[in-house]
């Protein structure tokens, strides 16, 4: 079976449908040793410009461009200087919606952390803009992992204290991983 990219179509629905569908979805990166996969088990959506956890709550700039941009892009920035994080624009051209991907798991191996994705699937600002749905470099896709909703918790996002009353939004949606096997 060949496997393909998610459609542009995926990407093109409210960001908090599809924030839950992108878990048990395989993130693929092609690099000089070949294919490094992850299946998303951990996102956090970011949802518009009245969003005040997201970096288009303060309008469109040189960093946020890319948010307003097409949904399928990938959108990459660094953190404190040294971590990037990955994330995928997701709605209708003109509206900043986002999901950052905060964990993945690679062979059984949990990869808890935006900037430890990064860092294991070695994804990095130059994949920025990187159009997700081309299947070249960067892309997600089904592999028929089917989650039930009794195995997704949902939870307020991380380190956004000063969003105020955004900081509590359950938009963060987690695989409840069973580690006792």
């Amino acid at each position: 079976m060949k496997r393909q990219p998610l459609a542009r179509s995926f990407y093109e629905r409210p960001t908090l449908t599809v924030a839950k569908e992108l878990l048990g979805k395989h993130l693929i990166r092609r690099g000089e040793s070949g294919l490094l996969a992850g299946r998303i088990v951990e996102v956090e959506a970011y949802v518009g410009p009245e969003d005040r956890a997201s970096h288009a709550s303060r309008g469109k700039t040189k960093r946020t461009e890319v948010m307003f941009g097409q949904a399928g892009l990938a959108y990459v920035y660094l953190i404190y200087g040294m971590y990037h994080c990955f994330n995928i624009v997701t709605e209708r051209e003109g509206y900043p919606a986002a999901i950052l991907v905060r964990a993945v798991e690679v062979d059984g191996r949990l990869i808890d952390g935006p900037g430890k994705v990064c860092r294991d699937l070695k994804i990095d600002k130059t994949h920025n803009y990187h159009d997700l749905t081309a299947g070249k470099i960067l892309w997600l896709e089904d592999r028929g992992d089917r989650l039930p909703d009794s195995s997704i918790m949902t939870a307020p996002r991380i380190g956004v204290d000063y969003a105020g009353p955004w900081a509590q939004k359950p938009w963060r949606f987690r695989v409840i991983l069973n580690r006792n096997k």
